[in-house]
């Protein structure tokens, strides 16, 4: 039987940087031995068991070799439940970031060259992403409780950059 832990059951550290390599490799270890083909001639209860346990090799993997997913999945595991999305309106700083952000992209359509505008947009969304994850390593790193709750405002963050990636993307596409 898996493990529940993503972690152990990948061997890597349990933290936020993991070794995405290592990541990887096991993934692949785990995906042939749990393939549906090895169990063609096997009983419904196996056949039903190597499915589970390929959905959770599947979960796992999917969860860990994303920062947003990882940094998630440590505060679930740390016991710190994650703040509904109406929670970043007692964070001041980051309402008016993400009125300006949004007021921006309503605008870029009108804009005199909206490729080129959405092309930047999507560029400081990026480099706003690799900082939240930066500060996401960083705060995993300390781990106490302090840089824990830090943690839990920086995935709300993420999650909001993430979303407004989608809709400039989408966006984009409309310009094409």
């Amino acid at each position: 039987m898996l493990t529940q832990d993503y972690f152990e059951l990948f061997g890597v550290e349990p933290g936020f940087e993991v070794d995405a390599e290592r990541l990887m490799h096991r993934y692949r270890e785990l995906q042939k031995v749990l393939h549906p083909d090895r169990y063609v001639n096997a009983s419904d209860q196996e056949r039903h068991l190597a499915m589970q346990q390929a959905a959770q090799v599947n979960d796992g993997y999917q969860t860990l070799k994303d920062p947003l997913s990882r940094a998630r999945y440590l505060l679930t595991q740390r016991g710190i439940e994650e703040a509904p999305e109406q929670a970043t309106i007692r964070d001041v700083d980051f309402l008016e970031e993400q009125m300006e952000l949004r007021e921006t992209l309503a605008e870029i359509r009108s804009d005199a060259d909206p490729q080129g505008s959405i092309f930047h947009f999507l560029a400081a969304l990026n480099a706003k992403e690799k900082a939240y994850i930066s500060q996401l390593s960083a705060a995993f790193a300390e781990a106490d409780e302090a840089a824990l709750n830090e943690a839990g405002a920086l995935v709300q963050r993420l999650r909001f950059v993430r979303r407004l990636q989608q809709e400039a993307e989408a966006i984009e596409e409309e310009l094409l």
